[in-house]
């Protein structure tokens, strides 16, 4: 494994560039997309909602097959935000910062004073962010909500997803009182609701040696003298080696791209401590962590999209067996973009699974801000035949986005389950090493 790792971080200055739009201009119009899996849902508020194709005459849905992450959060561990408080708080009691300095520790103790205990909890915006996707889902797709519809709906054992799931069923509820509707969650479903069990704890060591090589992208790419500078008169007894500045930088980032997600801060920003140039780098290196530690990347021997094999698995069956016996409704799942991200992957929704080794131009062709959002979800939708045609007929949601699909469609985004599924299963049951 680590020769495979030396031999591609000798490639990343390769260049294989593909024909796509440089996201530099978007990030920099707005700032809110580097927050990565901070970036809050943006529909409505910074995309409109999405139209969609009509069914094919004497279609109707009858069906979803539902993977959603949970909404905005709080980050999800204290220390994200009392690290650099910790840091600037000790120069500010040794005489150290500068005027700058002074306004980010006020900004920190500020946003600390709400976030404190308050780790990894869901947020105002989070569940709102649920309750949209819900009510749309029943404009959407109302014959899939009717009154002798069931909906069973599971989570992950993580409180931010049970109450994202509480937020979808109750507006559910709220739409049509008739339903029948279930909530569970469990350690009984966490070997295919979370982030995958048995063999794929062998992921996680591979995840380890990829660590290695974004660490040392940071190193070569981020340069945190400005910022450093700009906070401090004087580094001593703060231990601010260059790797102890990088953190400190990238924990003040990702405490910035996190405020989106919460009402106490809106019309407030900490962007203004970085420049353009360090706020795009900052975003693009993050988003080659995310590609390789979750995707289809060749950093990883391509094996991270299986590691949700259970989870595709399992909305497979469930499709089928809601269809074998006649049931209209939904069965929604809640849970991570670490789930979320890998099976995106594995049903190969529109680009998401692209495998390159030329991350320095990955940005051009993969934004993590369009893939794995707070909130992002992935809705199968399946349609009936009224009329004598045979074929159940089915089109799939990536963040509401029709996307498009590893099989031939027969009209605009649908195409035949039969072929859909068949495609999946032969899929899952290919044999991947996760050796390391």
């Amino acid at each position: 494994m680590k020769r495979i790792i030396i031999s591609l971080l000798c490639a990343l200055v390769c260049a294989g560039a593909l024909h796509a739009q440089n996201p530099q201009v978007d990030v920099i119009a707005d700032y809110d997309r580097t927050g990565s899996n901070h970036y809050a849902y943006p529909i409505p508020h910074d995309q409109p909602v999405p139209t969609l194709t009509n069914a094919p005459a004497g279609y109707r849905p009858f069906l979803i097959e539902h993977y959603g992450r949970h909404g905005s959060r709080w980050l999800t561990r204290s220390s994200g935000y009392t690290k650099p408080l910790r840091t600037l708080e000790r120069a500010q009691q040794a005489g150290q910062l500068t005027p700058v300095g002074e306004r980010l520790l006020k900004d920190l103790r500020h946003v600390w004073l709400y976030a404190e205990d308050r780790a990894g909890e869901l947020s105002d915006v989070g569940a709102e962010q649920h309750q949209g996707i819900a009510q749309r889902m029943v404009q959407n797709f109302p014959t899939v909500f009717h009154d002798d519809s069931w909906i069973d709906a599971r989570s992950t054992v993580v409180l931010r997803c049970i109450l994202s799931m509480q937020n979808e069923t109750m507006t559910l509820r709220a739409a049509n009182p008739q339903m029948r509707i279930t909530t569970d969650a469990s350690y009984h479903d966490m070997w295919y609701m979370g982030w995958g069990y048995g063999e794929d704890t062998l992921a996680n060591h591979i995840r380890k040696d990829i660590d290695l090589v974004t660490e040392d992208l940071y190193r070569r790419h981020i340069s945190p003298d400005r910022f450093v500078n700009m906070l401090f008169t004087d580094t001593t007894g703060l231990n601010m080696g260059t790797d102890h500045a990088i953190k400190l930088m990238s924990d003040v980032f990702a405490i910035a791209g996190s405020l989106q997600g919460h009402h106490v801060f809106d019309g407030w920003s900490m962007y203004h401590y970085f420049s353009n140039a360090e706020i795009f780098e900052l975003w693009r290196l993050r988003n080659i962590y995310w590609y390789t530690h979750w995707a289809n990347s060749p950093l990883n021997g391509n094996r991270m999209p299986f590691v949700e094999r259970a989870l595709l698995r399992n909305m497979v069956e469930s499709a089928d067996r809601a269809i074998a016996q006649g049931r209209r409704g939904a069965d929604l799942r809640f849970g991570h973009e670490t789930c979320l991200l890998p099976l995106a992957c594995l049903m190969e929704l529109d680009s998401v699974n692209l495998s390159t080794d030329d991350l320095d131009n990955l940005h051009l062709h993969w934004q993590d801000y369009n893939i794995f959002p707070k909130a992002c979800n992935i809705q199968m939708v399946f349609y009936e035949p009224m009329h004598g045609q045979k074929d159940i007929l089915v089109k799939v949601l990536l963040n509401e986005h029709e996307a498009t699909l590893p099989v031939q469609t027969v009209e605009g985004p649908y195409c035949r389950w039969d072929d859909l599924r068949d495609y999946y299963l032969r899929k899952l049951d290919t044999k991947i090493d996760f050796s390391f």
